[in-house]
């Protein structure tokens, strides 16, 4: 997002913040709701485009939002969402993906009240990791062809039980709404909220054996002093990276395998 939906959407994190501040909100109804509004504004093209017209006026924008959603969703959701519509958007899309992600925190802010937020931090790692090496089970998350109940039963069969509440909620909602994007990019994002939810980076730590807890600690410390901020660990093992370890933090990769050192030794003699 640039510019206005930028800081519309910080608006909105603020006020949806303060409303889950308070326990007497229901953190999991909100998210449900949401994500419906989610859905209806991905279908309904003219109703986006009406409520991020700069030409209109915001109040009346947060009417037409109020009356829509009355009946629809709780009055909590439709004050959020009426809110929302008053701010200004840089494209229609933009507040669609706000609602989205307004979805997402407030269902990680479920998970962080029980307990439960590292569990579903680590829980989305390892089926993002468990999509990327299982083709199969990518095209059939993906196909088009095939129904969302489909898919949905087949995350079932997957998570049920397995996974924590929260998590299996939010891979439904990817799969069954992906919004043209990539299922891994949906659960990169879904990661990053997860860990802004305590201010942290990720660090996505490939090594070719487990780290031990000490190391995990120490590199840990390391990392959070070299970033300026909390550091999670996301680990991965690959006997492929031969020895030492890979470190992804964003787009930023930090490179200490000795597979990298003999491609990197390769390169020089070929050069």
């Amino acid at each position: 997002m640039n510019g206005a939906s930028r800081e519309a959407l910080a608006a909105a994190r603020e006020r949806l913040d303060a409303l889950t501040d308070s326990t007497s909100v229901d953190a999991v109804k909100l998210a449900d709701e949401l994500a419906a509004v989610t859905a209806l504004l991905q279908r309904e093209v003219s109703l986006r485009r009406v409520l991020t017209d700069p030409a209109q006026d915001g109040e009346g924008k947060a009417g037409l939002a109020a009356r829509l959603l009355d009946g629809q969703v709780g009055g909590t959701t439709s004050d959020l969402v009426s809110g929302m519509v008053r701010s200004r958007w840089s494209q229609p899309r933009d507040l669609v993906d706000a609602v989205e992600e307004l979805s997402a925190v407030a269902d990680l802010t479920a998970a962080q009240r029980t307990g439960s937020l590292d569990n579903v931090e680590d829980e989305l790692f390892r089926f993002g990791r468990i999509v990327l090496s299982s083709p199969d089970l990518r095209a059939a998350l993906t196909d088009r062809s095939a129904t969302v109940q489909a898919k949905t039963a087949l995350l079932r069969t997957l998570l049920g039980g397995r996974a924590e509440a929260v998590t299996e909620r939010l891979v439904v909602r990817l799969v069954a709404q992906p919004r043209g994007r990539s299922l891994e990019a949906g659960i990169h994002t879904l990661s990053r909220i997860a860990a802004e939810r305590r201010d942290r980076l990720v660090a996505v730590v490939t090594s070719a054996v487990p780290l031990s807890d000490g190391q995990k600690q120490r590199l840990g410390a390391a990392l959070a002093r070299l970033y300026g901020h909390p550091m999670h660990l996301n680990l991965d093992v690959d006997p492929a990276v031969l020895g030492g370890i890979s470190v992804r933090v964003g787009d930023e990769v930090i490179n200490g395998t000795i597979a990298d050192r003999l491609d990197e030794a390769a390169r020089r003699l070929a050069g």
